[in-house]
């Protein structure tokens, strides 16, 4: 097992031989301009690596550059190897990148959760606190004196009888 460091960095030189080889090398029309390289990732033993891309455009345009990617396989490996000086040159497997649907997803939901905000916020508006506005505070000596004369007084029955008759 190679260590992580090592890994990353050959992830990295595969990533810009790649990308560098499609833009600059390979004259496939399917490719062209239309395919980004986004991410690559390699396996421990350095054995396999996975290549991440986009593609600007439509589903078909998708299935083009999918073609295309398994045409020049052999090619972009060949230069990865050139390029990397490792023993054993890692096979590439191309993944398409989900990251452009999960944007398009989360921005969906966003705009779903704005809505919902704005609609409770039209709901709210001259609504008022069941208990006031801070619930926490504590009450005034007034409030609390007054309180405190219309509570009955503490004591036994008789004790407030002849209290009553005193007055």
């Amino acid at each position: 097992m190679a260590d992580k460091a090592r890994a990353k960095r050959l992830a990295d030189l595969i990533r810009e031989v790649v990308a560098e080889k499609l833009h600059r090398d390979i004259k496939d029309p399917r490719l062209g301009t239309r395919v980004t390289i986004t991410d690559t990732r390699v396996t421990g033993d350095l054995r396999e690596a996975t290549v991440f891309y986009t593609v600007y455009g439509d589903d078909a345009d998708r299935e083009e550059v999918a073609a295309g990617l398994r045409s020049a396989k052999g090619i972009l490996r060949s230069a990865v190897g050139a390029a990397a000086g490792v023993k054993h040159t890692p096979s590439l497997t191309f993944v398409p990148d989900a990251l452009p649907e999960t944007a398009r997803n989360l921005d969906s939901l966003f705009d779903q959760t704005r809505e919902r905000d704005e609609r409770l916020r039209q709901e709210s508006a001259g609504a008022s606190y069941a208990a006031g506005a801070d619930p926490y505070r504590e009450p005034n000596r007034d409030e609390a004196e007054s309180e405190d004369e219309d509570e009955a007084p503490d004591g036994p029955p008789a004790a407030q009888d002849r209290r009553a008759d005193e007055d």
